[in-house]
């Protein structure tokens, strides 16, 4: 592992030497404090440990709810790698939402506090979910030195610009088809009230149009604009490939949650902190993203069943007046927010294959990315086929990380779903694991600093 060698003093650099803790503790060690950003920390040092920091970065916590520090995915995983000999920690982040300027330099703060009370790992790994993966990878991207690898999990790894674009276009084509008189507001808003307000008013539109085929066929259309799958919550019927129908009930229901929270609440938090609207959708083409997403299909059956015209409703969104994005928030998310894919060390990323909040395809968007910066080398991506965000077993979590360890012990990548469903059964016998071959559709607007095209709106 590369540290900073401002950190250390002449007696950890005589320690790491040998590759040992500096201040090997004589019993299992939980600490909880503070970091001098007000952020929550929480720390698990096993007696045996192994000489192996995880640094985990917890998902998107809203503003106002409650912000704990995590250093695991969940009870499961924690109990087995403390079992296992490994150090684990992570904290909240000073503010909530989209607080990745406060996340980075938190989790490196309790990475540093760490070094301090326990001495220099053998090896450092930043690993997080959801949100966390994207803030995961920023930490791999931008501060290389202090890791030897990462591991990525239901990540935004699309990035932030690509991740607000992308939210945009389902609501707007869901208020030109749904509401085009209704004056809803998408972007700019004012306030947290104005937006929240506007989410309702354009959900009881959806939910209005759900009653109808007319209806269900445009909303089936605004998901294949997002990418939300026709399977996306466990508790949902599993649709046989051509049951349209069932698909976009499911559809429906993932629609909704975006619009009561994401598409509206989130955006108008990171619009506060960026300075304005941060996305547009000036000069999309919403014709050929339809042909190119895989509820093409399914889209243009609902439209046949209803007897109405897709060709007429998307050229309806191409006449309908587009919203273009403040230049100086564009340029606040993509310095803090946006993804290069330059990776110097290896990173795992997996995804289920039915998640609606962050789909599969964001992971099309950092392959993209990992591509044309010269790091395609280093990134692997594995997939589970289960409905949901993050929905991975405990065995599947930790079958990723051992893989991760194995590129690092070896050299080589082993990231087949045979290796992979192995290496979970042996850490959870309990459940069965479902990684799979899979390659995801292309993400429907990429937005990345290796392409110096995306730089313009």
């Amino acid at each position: 592992m590369r540290i900073r060698l401002a950190l250390l003093t002449t007696a950890c650099l005589s320690l790491a030497a040998t590759a040992l803790p500096a201040q090997a503790a004589t019993s299992d060690t939980h600490l909880e404090g503070r970091l001098a950003s007000g952020a929550a920390y929480v720390m698990d040092v096993p007696a045996s440990w192994n000489g192996t920091v995880l640094l985990y970065s917890h998902g998107y916590t809203p503003a106002g709810a409650p912000n704990p520090a995590q250093n695991t995915p969940g009870p499961a995983a924690r109990d087995t790698l403390l079992a296992g000999g490994y150090a684990l920690i992570g904290s909240s982040y000073a503010t909530n939402g989209w607080a990745v300027t406060e996340a980075v330099p938190d989790q490196l703060a309790t990475l540093d506090l760490f070094t301090e009370k326990f001495g220099a790992a053998r090896r450092t790994l930043a690993w997080g979910t959801s949100y966390g993966g994207f803030v995961t990878s920023m930490l791999a991207e931008r501060h290389a030195g202090r890791f030897d690898g990462s591991l990525s999990m239901c990540g935004l790894v699309q990035g932030g610009v690509a991740n607000w674009n992308s939210t945009l276009d389902p609501v707007f084509a869901l208020r030109t088809l749904l509401a085009p008189d209704s004056g809803v507001r998408l972007a700019g808003f004012a306030d947290q009230a104005e937006a929240v307000a506007a989410g309702k008013s354009l959900t009881s539109k959806v939910d209005v149009a759900q009653r109808t085929p007319e209806g269900r066929a445009r909303i089936a259309l605004a998901a294949a604009l997002h990418g939300i799958p026709g399977y996306n919550d466990p508790s949902q019927t599993r649709p046989g490939p051509t049951d349209h129908e069932t698909a976009q009930a499911n559809q429906y229901t993932a629609v909704r949650g975006l619009l009561q929270l994401p598409a509206f609440s989130w955006r108008q938090e990171a619009e506060s902190r960026a300075g304005g609207n941060p996305s547009w959708n000036t000069g999309v083409d919403y014709r050929s993203m339809l042909l190119r997403s895989p509820l093409y299909k399914e889209v243009t059956e609902l439209y046949k069943e209803a007897g109405l015209s897709l060709r007429t409703d998307l050229s309806a969104l191409d006449r309908a007046p587009r919203i273009a994005a403040d230049p100086s928030a564009v340029r606040w998310m993509r310095g803090t927010s946006v993804l290069s894919g330059r990776l110097t060390d290896p990173q795992l990323n997996i995804h289920t294959t039915g998640d609606a909040l962050i789909p599969v395809p964001s992971e099309s968007a950092y392959r993209r990315a990992a591509t044309a910066a010269g790091s395609a080398g280093l990134l692997r991506q594995a997939y589970v086929d289960r409905p949901g965000h993050c929905t991975f077993t405990p065995g599947e979590t930790l079958a990723a990380l051992h893989t991760l360890e194995h590129r690092l012990d070896t050299g080589r990548w082993d990231v087949s779903p045979g290796a992979l469903n192995s290496r979970a059964r042996a850490a959870d016998p309990t459940a069965e694991p479902r990684y799979l071959p899979y390659r995801p559709a292309p993400y429907p607007r990429p937005y990345d600093l290796a392409h110096p095209g995306d730089a313009r709106p």
